[in-house]
């Protein structure tokens, strides 16, 4: 596994204020709209009550939440743009956008997600991280803003930049993240996709919506989605991972720089035992043992009123490519 991407990244740990089954599911649902945005990759607006995030075993009983009531008030305080991709997809009310699954992609997402690296589990030969995290929770949430490249990444790699929150317990582990990422096995492409993965009670993971779980709630913003960034030309995006209070739900909020934040949807609490009260842990990537990051000491990493920022990516080397 490669972390190539190279990123800049604002981060603030949030302490707010206050078991994945893999399933099968047939695509069934007549949409009432459906965008194909290239060749291989089509949105069918589904009604919101009926979209396969549902179909998940421990979610028989669970009320959607349309948006998230206790979400705090984030802003946009950079003077960098979001990469904007031009809005493809506008589903009609009480609809969203579900990505058109086909059988290789939903094979290819439960290999995937075995194989998955996150900061919870054991080093893996091949993987290079850096980043930075916080193990003093309970944390409710956590935001970035990141940037992100067009890479030439090979079938048997993958690069991405992400947040994530989790906690562990022995040897049972509940995990999100949410990000960018460069996954040609998963995707059959070079393009930067945006992903949603998270890893629930029952030790299984899963991506976006590939199996049920995610509940997706905007109609215009897709958890998963692919950009088209030009060689050289930075793309940013800025997201956040919270609980809202009084669900439990984990919400992913797109923070916009001249529009109201977007509620892309939520991991609902039924998924997970180890997140109830926040998560133990919360972050970006990981941190001190790649490329020789070392919090505090390397020039370009500093804190600011909005966080951490810092620089790292490929090739790297010891210096974290900075």
């Amino acid at each position: 596994m490669s972390t190539k991407i190279r990123m800049a990244l604002v981060v603030n740990l949030l302490s707010l204020l206050f078991s994945t089954v893999i399933i099968h599911f047939n695509q069934n649902t007549v949409p009432l709209r459906s965008f194909k945005i290239s060749e291989n990759v089509t949105y069918d607006c589904i009604d919101i009550y009926k979209q396969p995030g549902l179909q998940h075993p421990f979610l028989k009983t669970h009320k959607i939440q349309k948006s998230s009531v206790s979400r705090p008030e984030l802003k946009m305080q950079t003077g960098k743009n979001e990469t904007s991709n031009k809005r493809k997809i506008v589903c009609p009310n009480d609809t969203v956008p579900i990505l058109r699954n086909t059988k290789e992609y939903v094979t290819n997402s439960q290999m995937f997600a075995e194989k998955h690296f996150h900061p919870l589990s054991a080093d893996s030969p091949g993987t290079h991280i850096a980043g930075v995290r916080s193990s003093v929770g309970p944390f409710r949430g956590v935001q970035a803003w990141f940037s992100g490249n067009s890479l030439n990444v090979g079938k048997d790699q993958v690069s991405y930049s992400h947040i994530y929150i989790g906690s562990g317990s022995e040897n049972q582990v509940n995990y999100i993240s949410a990000g960018w990422i460069i996954n040609p096995g998963l995707y059959g492409d070079q393009r930067v996709w945006t992903f949603g993965f998270w890893k629930g009670k029952d030790g299984k993971g899963c991506y976006n919506t590939a199996c049920s779980g995610f509940v997706q709630v905007s109609k215009v913003i897709p958890i998963v989605e692919p950009y088209d960034l030009k060689t050289g030309v930075p793309g940013w995006m800025r997201y956040s991972i919270h609980q809202d209070k009084n669900t439990g739900n984990w919400w992913i909020t797109q923070l916009m720089k001249d529009a109201p934040n977007e509620d892309i949807g939520y991991w609902p609490k039924e998924l997970f035992n180890l997140l109830d009260n926040g998560a133990n842990m919360v972050g970006v990537g990981d941190s001190d043992k790649c490329y020789g990051l070392r919090i505090g000491t390397v020039k370009p990493f500093h804190r600011t009123h909005l966080g951490f920022f810092f620089n790292y990516g490929g090739p790297g080397g010891i210096s974290c490519g900075v």
